[in-house]
């Protein structure tokens, strides 16, 4: 088989319009299944040997359920991915007040951020892939941020099983831009994923205030939790009386990438010996063990309790407008900007 990409009705937004469902196939037995709303992620199945799936990514059943969603199921998150201390940050001399959508600060992109918009797309496949471009144009003003911005996502399942985030943008006047993919990852498909074993290419990471907000100083993650130069088991660092962990309930902290060529992050479920490897050009890698599911959502004949799926997602640092020391990515007037990830799976067959 060749990969194809179709697509259909998923269903009708609370005022009426219409989402759409894209089936990415990439012809050897990996589908992807995407929706125009929120760019969001909802299915990725392998063909497993006794002819069932395996969905290694959390996802709901029904658009009613993405409507009402805070946990960012699946979804792009931006135009700022992660958190903005109290929403307000400088740029080139003015100050800016986001939306304050958790608490006082800004999760996200906002209330309206990029995961609750319907965007445009359109698919098409060659003999190596099947792709889908969502478009979008982010008004100036929109959660609080300036200037339009023009943003293109590019999704493309590889014959080879590798899946392709590609994020473009182009603004008329200067803005943040930061974007991520918030799929939950479970690689067994079913259980939780504290036996799964995580390697993140960084020697440093980033501490939280009780807020979640990074303080600012990076800290070495040698002889600790954070310590994942090394695979290691997600519970064994789980289990360690670590005030950061306390303070987040787990994992939910920005690690500071090696910069060198990747890997940048390998999950793998030792069991079945799914391994998937990530390589981004984004100076930043949040790690979020699912740590706030608690058996209230649920999706594809199961119930999403504590730890049920787990984030990798590579982006800038959380709050970095607010930190003169973190890297900054800016999109400014006839400068486009760009962010990828691969997403690499072995062993899937």
């Amino acid at each position: 088989m060749r990969p194809s990409v179709c697509g259909r009705v998923f269903g009708e937004l609370a005022h009426g319009a219409p989402v759409h469902e894209y089936t990415l196939d990439n012809g050897a037995g990996m589908q992807l299944k995407v929706l125009d709303y929120g760019c969001i992620i909802r299915r990725w199945t392998l063909a497993a040997g006794d002819g069932k799936e395996i969905d290694i990514v959390l996802g709901f059943d029904t658009l009613q359920d993405y409507e009402r969603d805070r946990s960012y199921m699946g979804a792009l998150v931006g135009r700022f991915t992660n958190r903005i201390d109290g929403g307000r940050f400088a740029l080139d001399g003015r100050r800016f007040q986001l939306d304050q959508n958790e608490g006082e600060h800004h999760l996200h992109g906002g209330a309206a951020g990029f995961s609750k918009q319907l965007w445009q797309a359109h698919g098409g496949a060659t003999a190596a892939s099947a792709r889908l471009n969502l478009y979008r144009l982010s008004p100036a003003g929109e959660g609080g941020y300036p200037g339009n911005l023009l943003v293109m996502v590019t999704y493309e399942l590889l014959a080879s099983g590798a899946l392709r985030c590609m994020y473009q943008a182009v603004a008329d006047q200067a803005t943040l831009f930061s974007i991520s993919q918030h799929s939950y990852f479970n690689l067994a498909g079913h259980g939780d994923v504290l036996g799964h074993e995580l390697c993140i290419d960084a020697e440093h990471y980033l501490p939280v205030r009780p807020d979640l907000i990074p303080t600012g100083a990076r800290t070495p993650v040698a002889n600790g939790p954070f310590d994942f130069r090394l695979s290691r088991r997600i519970s064994s660092g789980l289990c360690c009386d670590d005030p950061q962990l306390v303070l987040a309930g787990g994992y939910d902290h920005n690690f500071v990438l090696a910069g060198i060529p990747g890997p940048h992050a390998s999950l793998t479920e030792p069991v079945s010996g799914r391994r998937l490897e990530i390589y981004t050009d984004s100076p930043g890698m949040q790690f979020y063990s699912g740590n706030y599911l608690d058996g209230t959502l649920a999706g594809q004949g199961r119930v999403f309790e504590r730890h049920a799926g787990l984030c990798l997602e590579p982006q800038q640092f959380p709050d970095a407008p607010n930190h003169a020391s973190f890297p900054q990515l800016v999109c400014r007037p006839g400068v486009p900007s760009s962010m990828s990830a691969l997403y690499a799976l072995d062993n899937w067959r």
